[in-house]
Formats: structure tokens, C-alpha cells, sequence
């Protein structure tokens, strides 16, 4: 992957991540009896330790931050976080110091779970705070307090890696599957990939996205990006609200059914945040009828599992 910002080149590159991902078909029955082909875009196996989305939407910003001459990277998320550990993993491997600013005070008091120990493994620095200040990190002045925590060779890196930059890396993942299918289902946080993919994708392909958050709130946030990134809302791509389980880091029975017989029928253990909830949002709608027959789909694995305790 190529972009337009300064960078220590050398040191993205001697990662070696693999791109273009590999592209799979994937038979399963639920698929094939309504004459629907499944493709699985395995972004997972992008870098070991910076797989998927988090490779594409990472590296414009650390390339950025290289640019800036800052070696501290700040961000944001969750106690669950996979952008978190992706960040952690990449200060380690690129020397940056890094600082997590995770959501929930209380949380500060308690074991760490198996996401943040990893982050800690890896060199960042957590800072606790409650969720409601968490809420506002982007209001200047609390944005301001937390940099001058953090040290001023602090560059920002927003909550999921989502910005204009990372919406730009990942139009990338459009490219590489032009051609390839009709429709792209991917599961969405921040919405910075699906706002890159959509935009990346040729002429008659459309784009899915599964948010794994309650809220509805993410189409606007989408269009945003895509303002900011590419002047405007570009790309066909919509939005299904019914797969996020109940919301971030959350599931139900069902979810869980479904990700251990997908697991059993085809030997691939699921990341349960937001993969999961994509394959079981395109195998519903397979199901339902909401593709054509000589569809083909495919599902952008977007991470892998995370570490156990």
C-alpha cells in the first residue's frame, strides 16, 4: 500500500504485512442453496500483530506521526479494544511510546482483562478515565488536558484509527476487491472502513456494514468521513442495524451459536466483537432472500481473535 504522507518508509515496510490480502471462496450450504457465492477477504492474516482494518486504517497515521517527528502516539478505546492492542503492538514494533486513554474510571481497579494486559505487555501506558469525560475527548479543552499528560511529542490517533487518513487507506481494500464480487459485507465500529471500502469499490458493487454498537448514529458519523476524505458521500453502501448483539463487546445465544458452528463447519475461529456479527448479518440475509441468485458476496474478516486470559 502506497500513500502521499512523509514516513519512516523503511520501518512500515520491514513488517512486511501481505497485500493484497488473500481473497478465499468459502462453500457453505447456507450460501450455495440460494445460488449465492461467499468470499472471505482475509485481512486477518494482513500482520500478525496489526491484522485487518487496523493495518489499513493505522498506517496513514503512523506515517503522519513519523512525518510530525512526535514519537508518542495517543489514542482512544474501549477496555475491549482492539485498536488498543493494534496500537500497543505497533508503538512496540515502531518504537513510538504509547498511551491509551480507556473508557471506564472503575475499571482502573480491577485485573487487567486479556486486551489490555497485551497493551501493557507492549509498552502503552493506560489512563482511565470515567465514561462520561470519556464522552467528551474530543472537546478541545479536555483533548488538551489529556496531550499535556501525555507529553508535547504527542500525536493524536483517533478512537478506532478512524479519520480522513485511515479512510483513505482503506479505499485500498475497495481496489483489491473491484472486479471481484457484487456485494462487500464488513463489520463497523467507527465506520472508517466501511466510508474507505465503499469508496474504493468499482461500478455496480455496493457495500454492507454491520454495526456492532447500538445507537444508529453511525451513517452520519460515515458521511463525515467521507466528506472530510474524499469531498463527499461516494460509493453505494447502506447500513443494518439488527446484528450488534446487544451492543460493543456484547452478545447473545444466538450470536454465539452461530459463530461456534461457523467455527465447527469450516475450522475458523471467529473474532467475536465484530466479526462475528458481519458473517451472521450476510448469512441472514442470504437466508432471507436479499440476494440474487449468481450473487457473490463476500465478508472482509477484519481481525482475529483476541488473546485468552
Amino acid at each position: 500500500m502506497t500513500s502521499d504522507l512523509p514516513a519512516d518508509t523503511d520501518a512500515l515496510a520491514a513488517l512486511r504485512p501481505r497485500l493484497p490480502s488473500p481473497l478465499v471462496e468459502l462453500p457453505d450450504e447456507r450460501f450455495t442453496r440460494h445460488g449465492v457465492r461467499l468470499l472471505l477477504k482475509r485481512d486477518d492474516l494482513i500482520h500478525p500483530r496489526l491484522p485487518g482494518n487496523k493495518w489499513r486504517k493505522l498506517e496513514p497515521n503512523l506515517r503522519a506521526a513519523a512525518g510530525s517527528g512526535r514519537r508518542t502516539l495517543l489514542t482512544f478505546g474501549g477496555a475491549y479494544s482492539n485498536h488498543l492492542r493494534a496500537t500497543a503492538a505497533a508503538g512496540r514494533l515502531l518504537d513510538f511510546a504509547t498511551v491509551g486513554v480507556v473508557r471506564g474510571e472503575e475499571l482502573a481497579d480491577r485485573p487487567l482483562n486479556p486486551s489490555l494486559a497485551r497493551c501493557v505487555a507492549d509498552g502503552m501506558r493506560l489512563r482511565f478515565v470515567s465514561r462520561a469525560l470519556y464522552r467528551r475527548k474530543a472537546e478541545p479543552e479536555v483533548l488538551a488536558e489529556l496531550v499535556a499528560e501525555a507529553g508535547d511529542d504527542c500525536f493524536v490517533v483517533p478512537e478506532g484509527g478512524s479519520n480522513a487518513a485511515a479512510a483513505r487507506g482503506c479505499a485500498e481494500l475497495g481496489h483489491e476487491l473491484r472486479g471481484m464480487a457484487d456485494v462487500v459485507g464488513v463489520a463497523c465500529g467507527t465506520g472508517g472502513t466501511l466510508a474507505g471500502l465503499a469508496a474504493g469499490l468499482g461500478e455496480g458493487q455496493r457495500a454492507i456494514g454491520f454495526p456492532v454498537l447500538k445507537g444508529g448514529f453511525l451513517g452520519t458519523e460515515i458521511e463525515r468521513l467521507q466528506r472530510e476524505a474524499f469531498g463527499g458521500r461516494c460509493g453505494s453502501w447502506q447500513l443494518d442495524e439488527r446484528f450488534h448483539g446487544g451492543g460493543y463487546a456484547r452478545s447473545t445465544p444466538e450470536l454465539d451459536a452461530f459463530a461456534d458452528d461457523f467455527t465447527a463447519r469450516h475450522g475458523l475461529p471467529l473474532e467475536r466483537l465484530y466479526v462475528a456479527k458481519a458473517l451472521h448479518g450476510l448469512t441472514t440475509l442470504t437466508e432471507e432472500g436479499a440476494f440474487a441468485r449468481g450473487t457473490t458476496v463476500a465478508a472482509v474478516i477484519t481481525g482475529a481473535p483476541a488473546p485468552k486470559g
